[in-house]
């Protein structure tokens, strides 16, 4: 046993608080500071991220829809007709602005702050687990941002224009609410972040002897068919929107499989 873990094994329940405590304090700081910057930099914030996907000059609807002009499937061109977003309460805009620049903020400090919850969690693993466990910051963040990105870039913009242009009734005009828009925008962007953590998560409760690569085998059939109905749910009623969404989470499951096949692999101990 080395000296942090010696360390850590002689602190009290109250040590180990006032410790989680100071992390807890650093990482809302973080976040705080880069909410700040957003909050700042309304115009790019708002302008150039949140409202871009509705417009048809936004990159992955006009990626589409010259796709779809060259393979002559007109339904691609997506968000050609942007509606309008209204606000019908009085704080409704700078109440929205907080909210707004605080989820920016947790997004940018995302490193930081796990590196925080990591640097809680750490001492308690054994030399050979950090070893195994070494870079799980860089990756954890990647996976992160790469889901942030794909939810971005892909689902918000099918389902902006899914849901923003379906009518039950040619008699009911839709008049979208900003605070409506944004939590839609907010809710896909940051389920996709974390949808993008499973590897990890895998990895994790394979260590724990939670999960085994044998019984991530045998409920593939199971995932799959759940990552089809949550494509279903976010993306509009299309085979081609279903696939795009679906695909990314089958390969994530399938690393994940390998990863909880190698963590076994190195600790025969946890085989049942």
């Amino acid at each position: 046993m080395n000296e942090e873990e010696q360390n850590s094994s002689e602190m009290g329940f109250l040590d180990h608080l006032e410790v989680l405590r100071w992390n807890l304090i650093r990482s809302f700081l973080a976040i705080l500071i880069f909410a700040i910057a957003a909050f700042i930099f309304r115009e790019f914030i708002f302008d150039t991220i949140i409202l871009a996907p509705k417009t048809p000059e936004f990159f992955t609807n006009r990626m589409l829809c010259e796709f779809g002009t060259y393979i002559n499937v007109k339904t691609l061109c997506i968000n050609s007709s942007p509606f309008q977003i209204i606000n019908i309460n009085m704080a409704g805009q700078f109440s929205t602005h907080i909210m707004v620049s605080l989820v920016a903020g947790f997004l940018i400090a995302f490193p930081y702050v796990f590196w925080e919850v990591w640097s809680f969690i750490r001492p308690a693993l054994y030399s050979n687990e950090k070893q195994h466990a070494r870079g799980a910051v860089l990756f954890s963040s990647l996976l992160f941002f790469i889901g942030v990105l794909f939810g971005y870039y892909l689902i918000v913009p099918l389902s902006v224009h899914f849901l923003g242009g379906y009518n039950v009734s040619n008699q009911v005009l839709n008049q979208i609410n900003l605070g409506s828009y944004i939590s839609t925008i907010t809710s896909i962007v940051l389920a996709a972040g974390i949808v993008f953590e499973l590897p990890i998560i895998i990895y994790f409760l394979s260590k724990a002897g939670l999960i085994t690569p044998v019984t991530l085998r045998t409920y593939r059939k199971h995932s799959l068919v759940v990552i089809l109905a949550l494509s279903a749910i976010i993306t509009p009623p299309d085979v081609f929107s279903q696939i795009l969404v679906a695909l990314p989470l089958v390969i994530l499951y399938e690393i994940g499989i390998k990863i909880s096949k190698r963590v076994y692999a190195k600790d025969e101990s946890l085989l049942i």
